[in-house]
């Protein structure tokens, strides 16, 4: 609920979408001076920051397209994440097989391959290995031996949560003076002749009520929703900016055959996929597929969840994967530049930052982008921001500065001192620190004289009870669903939190005042919310309301 009175507030720029692109944006633009206003209609990193394939990658797939740029660019910026925030990106081997019937041969892999080195001259990461079938083999036992002609390994890197990069992101916006809100839906784009001046925008948390926000600059950093933000319901005939495609995952725990490293496979119809060891479980997508459905609603369909079965079981004979071993699934549309024709796969990744002058003065929009490359993103977009303002550009910093979490010095020595020092198991400290960097210190103070809040919110993971108050108090959660997906991670469990809603829901009535009502009424919001992902463990649990 929006308690403040933004009417009047003098705001440089109002950054609409709180996806990692906008978050970025924000912590830059106020790094750099400037009074930011960033607004999302949902909760921070809730729309397609969250549904990636969660890899910080060069983009070697790119240099079929010859986007040398990009991937260069794309190389630079994993190596920076990798030393800002190294609590949530990590290096992250990968193979890819290579067969007979692969449309890129050994050769052209490793010439793919020393390109891709080279471009990575400054990285911190090892160069890569060619392997022969047999070392294949011995590397990856449930590889399938039939046509096999090779492998190459090469590092790059995940962020296991990229959801939690977002909210860092925003986090560090609003302490330096950033104004966050989200649930604040952006209804119209205020004009004055010729001119953006501002916005309006309904707090989704207090029945719509409209608030009005003005800014000599609006840049509009919706993702997908650009086209709506830019020209609402009404126009059908406005041209789009926005033409994405689907992206699904699936989900499952350890199989026959699993891989130790991140496979990067080609799919028989010849679109690359990947296997990817996450979480404690392991992540197996994308697809790739035009969209023109309910961007709210976006739901992996059972062609795909069968697709990336029968790809996965012919690579990996013995995984002996089926329908019940998915755990759940997850699909998000990636925001790419609406082209007419043409594969989906050979759409841009580069993102565009377009300024509608001189048709429409004082309104930028970001078209595309990826998770990789979002902090080099934001600093041209706020370099652009203060050009067009007319006002001389202070260094972006943000490439050189830690997210919160990040701020420790070396990471492995802060875990070391951390988990024998927090009075908890080690995986459950461990666990702190993978989330929350070292901020996971001040998730322990919220414990205050409470022990009980050292107690697990959820066995699976190691969460404790603590991070529910912290997530409400500090990490600005609106709701369980905030708290399970996009705060505690606790929502990417093989039970995408069935169970633990419930604990947390007792933790939240017991100290954030919430009655059973509100709490009955979370739980069945969030488990609401998660049917999308068609959660293997939802079928099996009581209802709430019985």
């Amino acid at each position: 609920m929006i308690t403040a009175n933004l009417t009047d507030v003098p705001f440089d720029v109002i950054v609409v979408g709180a996806g990692i692109n906008g978050a970025g944006i924000a912590r830059d633009a106020v790094m750099r001076g400037l009074k930011v206003l960033l607004l999302d209609k949902g909760d921070v990193s809730a729309g397609t920051t969250s549904w990636s394939t969660r890899l910080i990658h060069g983009g070697l797939r790119y240099l079929e397209h010859r986007e040398v740029g990009l991937v260069r660019e794309s190389l630079k910026e994993r190596e920076r994440l990798l030393r800002i925030a190294p609590h949530l990106v990590r290096p992250l081997e990968f193979m890819i097989p290579i067969y007979a019937d692969d449309k890129r041969g050994p050769r052209l892999v490793r010439l793919g391959m020393v390109a891709y080195d080279a471009l990575s001259v400054d990285k911190s990461l090892d160069h890569h290995r060619m392997l022969s079938p047999q070392e294949a083999r011995e590397r990856e036992p449930g590889l399938t031996p039939d046509g096999l002609r090779g492998a190459a390994v090469y590092f790059d890197a995940q962020a296991e949560y990229p959801e939690r990069l977002a909210v860092e992101n925003a986090l560090d916006a609003r302490r330096r003076g950033a104004t966050v809100v989200p649930y604040a839906k952006v209804t119209e784009l205020v004009r004055e002749g010729g001119r953006v001046v501002g916005v309006r925008f309904a707090d989704v948390l207090d029945g719509g009520r409209t608030h009005t926000a003005s800014a000599p600059l609006v840049v509009n950093a919706a993702g997908p929703w650009v086209d709506k933000v830019l020209h609402g319901t009404s126009d059908a005939e406005a041209a789009r900016r926005i033409g994405g495609t689907k992206g699904s995952h699936i989900v499952v725990g350890r199989f026959p055959g699993a891989p130790r490293e991140a496979l990067y496979i080609e799919a028989d119809d010849g679109r690359p996929y990947f296997v990817v060891p996450w979480n404690g479980l392991f992540l197996i997508g994308t697809t790739d597929k035009r969209y023109a459905g309910d961007l709210d609603e976006v739901v992996a369909d059972e062609s795909e969840i069968g697709y990336l079965i029968s790809e996965t079981n012919q690579v990996i004979p013995g995984a002996g994967l089926t329908r019940d071993h998915v755990l759940y699934t997850y699909s998000g549309v990636r925001p790419l530049p609406h082209v007419s024709d043409g594969g989906e796969g050979g759409i841009t990744r580069r993102h565009i930052i377009e300024d509608h002058a001189p048709e429409l003065e004082g309104l930028l929009t970001i078209i595309g982008g990826k998770l990789t490359t979002y902090r080099s993103l934001a600093e041209q977009c706020v370099d652009k921001v203060f050009d067009k303002l007319g006002r001389s550009s202070p260094k972006c910093r943000t490439g050189k500065e830690s997210l919160p979490g990040g701020a420790m010095g070396d990471l492995g020595a802060f875990r070391a001192q951390f988990v024998p020092a927090s009075g908890l198991p080690a995986p459950a400290a461990e666990r702190l620190v993978r989330i929350y960097g070292s901020r996971a210190v001040e998730v322990l103070d919220t414990v205050g004289d409470d022990p009980s809040l050292l107690e697990p919110l959820d066995p699976e993971t190691g969460a404790i009870k603590a991070e529910v108050l912290f997530a409400f108090r500090v990490e600005l959660a609106q709701n369980l669903t905030d708290l399970m997906l996009r705060r505690t991670m606790v929502g990417m469990n093989s039970k995408v939190a069935v169970g633990a809603d419930e604990v947390a829901a007792e933790v939240a009535m017991r100290h954030l005042a919430w009655d059973e009502d509100r709490a009955r009424e979370e739980i069945e919001a969030y488990r609401s919310y998660i049917r999308r992902m068609t959660p293997r463990s939802l079928a099996s649990s009581r209802s709430v309301a019985a």
